[in-house]
């Protein structure tokens, strides 16, 4: 295999790193991944370059790398911004990465990469305007346009996770506090870690949103009353998204993208809030899955 031939891509997450090669033909040749050292920079560093050297160890090759983080590298000053693992931010990420592989690397928001992978050959393919979210441990999205990803002036087109809910009630005002200094975000409602908290917040129960999915489908009310108001709140955010982009297709990804509900009840939820006679946008889960944005990482080398 020649080096040009393998496409080694990293998705950089809260909680994981995976790591994925592929062939020129798009085909998976080897998936890997390890726990993220949270808090630990140093550590960070030195598990990515662990798992490429590890990877082209076991394919005999040397390939293109392409890593999908959260936040964004500022284009002021060279450092990553807006992560919400935050021991990221302010560090010259794609610099460090970059010295200890000894070659260029290119380094992309984690959900411009998955919105990449899915516009690409998943389940928004052909589509021109397409919104990728990922609804995981944090709240990110990325805008792929005619099969290219939207970058931006300030490195931040679709950081749609730090604007605030719209249209709030009452009793989501201010809401709650978000790392990056403000209240209400998207993100504090709309994660993982929002579903749960918003479930604790009502009944006191602790459970993660797959649990919180499961009880649901299972009757139980409290459950099922905090899925309905997740539903409610990720109709009005993606309603604002479709105001304003008007996508062809919105792709979930990340965690919550799993509960199969969402995509009948957003749609029938989000007509109210946008600003149309009616809504041909499609809500559709990823073609590939938990793999898709380590996917669109490995693509940014794509020719």
């Amino acid at each position: 295999m020649g080096n040009e031939d393998l496409r080694l891509g990293l998705d950089l997450g809260g909680t994981k790193i995976e790591l994925i090669a592929l062939d020129r033909a798009h085909r998976t040749l080897l998936r890997q991944r390890v726990p993220t050292p949270r808090e630990d920079y140093a550590a960070t560093l030195h598990t990515i370059a662990d798992l490429v050297r590890a990877a082209e160890r076991e394919l005999g090759a040397r390939g293109t790398v392409g890593i999908g983080t959260p936040g964004a590298i500022s284009p002021a000053t060279g450092r990553m911004k807006n992560c919400n693992s935050t021991w990221l931010n302010g560090r010259p990420l794609k610099e460090d990465l970059e010295q200890l592989l000894g070659r260029e690397i290119r380094l992309a928001n984690d959900a411009n990469c998955f919105a990449l992978s899915e516009a690409v050959d998943g389940a928004a393919a052909g589509a021109a305007v397409v919104f990728g979210v990922i609804l995981g441990t944090g709240c990110g999205g990325g805008i792929v346009v005619d099969g290219r990803v939207l970058t931006g002036a300030n490195a931040i087109a679709g950081e749609w996770g730090h604007n605030p809910l719209p249209w709030p009630r009452d009793d989501e005002r201010p809401g709650p506090a978000c790392y990056c200094g403000r209240h209400g975000c998207i993100e504090t409602w709309l994660s993982g870690p929002g579903l749960s908290r918003d479930l604790r917040v009502a009944t006191g129960l602790d459970l993660s949103a797959a649990a919180i999915a499961t009880r649901a489908e299972a009757g139980d009310p409290d459950c099922a009353a905090a899925l309905e108001r997740y539903e409610d709140r990720l109709a009005r955010g993606l309603a604002h998204v479709i105001n304003l982009l008007d996508p062809e297709v919105i792709v979930l990804g990340g965690g919550v993208s799993n509960i199969a509900r969402l995509y009948e009840n957003v749609p029938r939820l989000w007509g109210r809030y946008v600003f149309s006679d009616r809504v041909d946008t499609r809500l559709v889960p990823p073609l590939h899955g938990d793999s898709s944005g380590v996917r669109g990482a490995a693509w940014l080398w794509a020719e």
